[in-house]
């Protein structure tokens, strides 16, 4: 490279460099070979041991991932102008996907969505979703610790272009993924210019027509599941006239979907009282009371005691035609694939078990540890096992909001699937 680059040099393996070239973004602490003096979080230029230029990214001296890449373009500057436009990218992406998507009288999609997905858009170490008028944000990497005041105020600007004003944001900066990066673990509301702090995290928000009330300090990630939406309007799609099991239910998405197409009646299961505290609030917040009802129990063992026991089966609203799998993901390591593998195949087992000739399974994976085909695997044992043979309806994905960048798997983690028994 000829021209004179500005950002301290970091020298890496051949192994490195063709990873890549083929699009992965990160740098290993082990395939560095020298480094120029920098400080923590700094843009750092990436060069390949025989002197070619690999990109520019950021620096996390305590992270086994060393560097992410923000740009393999030589004429980019990271400066403020870089992180505009790149923000502005992610929103004007999830505009154009699921501006156009809004169910027939409902709020537009793009009201509840993921503006930036980490690496997949280009900004590495931030998540942040869109309630309406909240972003929710987790900052996992140390150089976007240090941009917060800038990406932040580029969210701001880029949304209010658009005419979309956010009121505030709240920080969910309390993942173990931090104390990696060195980084303390915190949450609250960001007092930066131009917004302001609510008086509760409770926040009221709409998707697929349907009202939730959310608890964005408390629950599971930034509060709720948004890479589900359209798989839980396929689950809608199917639902009417139909006995619904929502297992993994959480605060109730999949179960009202389901009723709100028409099913005759839903259950919805979860291990935590607090997930089922709140679907029942969303279910009275939507007027579909009649329709469902609630049990606080661990699914794994719920299944198989409404197989072996009828009576308990009819307690509580079965038999089943449409059962929904919705469980947390069994796995976040490789080492642990196999473990995960039998967990998939025993609670697709035991829904298969529970459901007639001519039901549908709907049922997923969020880890990207498990492969979609690892997922198929799985459920074809599953199968097999129950003695059913399996109809594919629709094979899914993560919604386009969580975009899937080709050369970095782990950026594709949701494989959802719909069957019917045959």
């Amino acid at each position: 490279m000829k021209q004179v680059r500005p950002y301290p040099r970091v020298t890496v393996t051949r192994k490195a460099a063709r990873s890549l070239a083929g699009g992965h973004p990160w740098v290993f602490e082990s395939e560095v070979l020298s480094a120029e003096p920098a400080q923590n979080g700094d843009v750092v230029d990436i060069f390949e041991e025989n002197g070619t230029w690999q990109g520019a990214g950021l620096l996390s001296q305590e992270s086994k991932i060393r560097v992410r890449i923000v740009t393999r373009n030589a004429n980019d500057r990271v400066d403020e102008a870089f992180w505009r436009r790149r923000v502005a990218w992610a929103w004007q992406h999830r505009r154009a996907t699921m501006g156009n998507r809004a169910l027939p009288g409902a709020e537009p999609d793009s009201n509840c969505c993921r503006v930036v997905f980490s690496e997949a858009d280009g900004i590495p170490g931030l998540v942040a979703d869109r309630y309406e008028n909240v972003l929710v944000t987790q900052v996992g990497t140390v150089g976007m610790e240090r941009l917060r005041p800038v990406v932040y105020a580029a969210l701001l600007d880029a949304l209010a272009a658009d005419g979309e004003k956010i009121d505030a944001i709240y920080e969910r900066n309390d993942g173990p993924a931090r104390a990696k990066e060195g980084l303390p673990q915190y949450k609250g509301w960001w007092d930066g210019a131009g917004v302001s702090a609510p008086e509760t995290p409770r926040i009221m928000v709409h998707e697929n027509g349907l009202a939730f009330d959310l608890d964005i300090e408390n629950s599971q990630k930034t509060g709720f599941f948004l890479d589900q939406k359209y798989n839980r309007r396929a689950v809608r799609e199917i639902a009417a006239g139909r006995r619904v099991l929502d297992c993994f239910c959480h605060v109730g998405p999949f179960g009202l979907n389901a009723a709100a197409g028409g099913a005759e009646f839903v259950r919805c299961v979860d291990v935590s009282q607090t997930a089922i505290d709140l679907a029942r609030e969303n279910t009275r917040l939507n007027g579909l009371d009649a329709h469902m009802n609630f049990t606080c129990a661990n699914v794994l063992e719920y299944l198989p005691a409404l197989r072996s026991d009828r009576s308990r089966l009819r307690e509580e609203g079965g038999p089943f035609d449409l059962i929904v799998l919705d469980p947390p993901a069994f796995t976040k390591s490789r080492g642990t694939v196999g473990h995960a593998a039998r967990g998939y195949r025993e609670i697709n087992y035991e829904a298969l078990r529970l459901l007639p000739r001519g039901g549908y399974l709907a049922t997923c994976s969020c880890s990207h540890f498990m492969t979609r085909d690892l997922l198929a695997k799985a459920i074809a044992e599953a199968a097999h096992q129950a003695n059913v043979q399996l109809k594919q309806v629709e094979e899914r994905q993560q919604a386009p909001d969580h975009p899937i960048l080709w050369g970095f798997p782990e950026s594709h983690y949701l494989d959802f699937f719909i069957f019917q028994v045959v």
